[in-house]
């Protein structure tokens, strides 16, 4: 078998992409070769309700940074954004109560709503403890990377 000579340079350039795109991974394959970078996700497993059909609660998730100059909810600086492409619900199940209203004193840490990837549910928590003046999401939409969700001032 010959010797696969990999160049590192080109692996640390996709690094470098991950960490400023928030993707998590980049897969490419050229012949025979294939090369896979990956970051890791801390995950922590919150009991929450389970959804009929869909895999039980998945890891919590971290919101992700609002880049400047988006729309005027996103550019807030309490604005809470989405960290993936995903699926927004605004409470555990469709018979439920949603996790905030407009007007709610949270804390930090506590959930704010739930997003659903392939099947898996995560809670997006409170960055900072504060009121919730805006919701900007309907339930059950899905929503982009970096997509405002809801604003805590």
């Amino acid at each position: 078998m010959p010797k696969l000579e990999i160049d590192t340079d080109y692996i640390e350039k996709l690094a470098e992409i991950i960490g400023r795109t928030g993707l998590t991974e980049i897969e490419l394959s050229h012949g025979d070769l294939r090369i896979r970078v990956a970051r890791q996700v801390q995950m922590v497993v919150e009991a929450a309700a389970h959804r009929p059909g869909v895999a039980g609660p998945g890891p919590i998730v971290e919101a992700a940074p609002v880049a400047a100059g988006g729309a005027s909810e996103g550019s807030h600086p309490g604005a809470v954004s989405s960290p993936m492409v995903v699926t927004v619900y605004l409470s555990s199940d469709p018979g439920s109560p949603p996790f905030v209203n407009v007007g709610d004193e949270v804390k930090e840490g506590q959930t704010l709503l739930i997003i659903e990837a392939m099947k898996v549910m995560n809670a997006i928590r409170a960055p900072r403890s504060g009121r919730v003046t805006r919701i900007i999401v309907q339930n059950a939409a899905p929503v982009e990377y970096g997509e405002p969700l809801l604003v805590i001032e």
